[in-house]
């Protein structure tokens, strides 16, 4: 069973082989994060783990057996109780309920491990897995918006009450 992990330096060579393994599966679905992005992957990849010492965002790696990143789930903007989720899940990965688990999983760590107490989204009309994705996760619709110049929908999550289950994955 894949493993939620909070992400580290020891993880940017398999994250970097699943955003160039994904990257037109991606861009399906979301814009692509451009040449730029791979160009510079070591900066951007320090820059996100500077970001999380200082506990602006938390970056979650999906890892399989083999090491492998399977997925991300990240919380970004974190202030006054309350962070936005996204993200994004390998195509040889999908189908399986990995993702609905990575979220969950992620959301319990919000709640427990990092003292939030809601979690806002917004995903695309026309992305039904995602929107899927946040239903079963406990999501509810909250209103009208635009992804990335799209027509989309916001959703947001309460944490009030989420306990660790047992054998969760814990914040460190």
């Amino acid at each position: 069973m894949p493993e939620i992990q909070l992400l580290r330096p020891g993880h940017a060579p398999a994250l970097l082989a699943f955003e160039q393994e994904n990257r037109a599966y991606f861009a399906a679905s979301v814009p692509d994060r451009g040449d730029d992005y791979f160009v510079r992957f070591d900066e951007r990849h320090r820059a996100l783990l500077a970001e999380q010492a200082a506990g602006v965002c938390y970056f979650h790696v999906l890892v399989g057996a083999e090491g492998e990143v399977l997925g991300r789930v990240n919380l970004m903007d974190v202030a006054e109780g309350s962070a936005e989720l996204g993200y994004r899940i390998a195509e040889r990965a999908t189908g399986r309920g990995m993702a609905t688990r990575a979220v969950r999983a992620v959301c319990d760590l919000a709640a427990t491990g990092y003292g939030l107490t809601s979690l806002y989204a917004v995903t695309t009309l026309d992305n039904g897995a995602s929107r899927a994705v946040l239903a079963r996760s406990g999501f509810t619709v909250v209103g009208e918006s635009r992804r990335c110049g799209r027509p989309g929908l916001s959703y947001r999550r309460s944490l009030a009450g989420v306990t660790a289950p047992p054998g969760a994955p814990t914040a460190c």
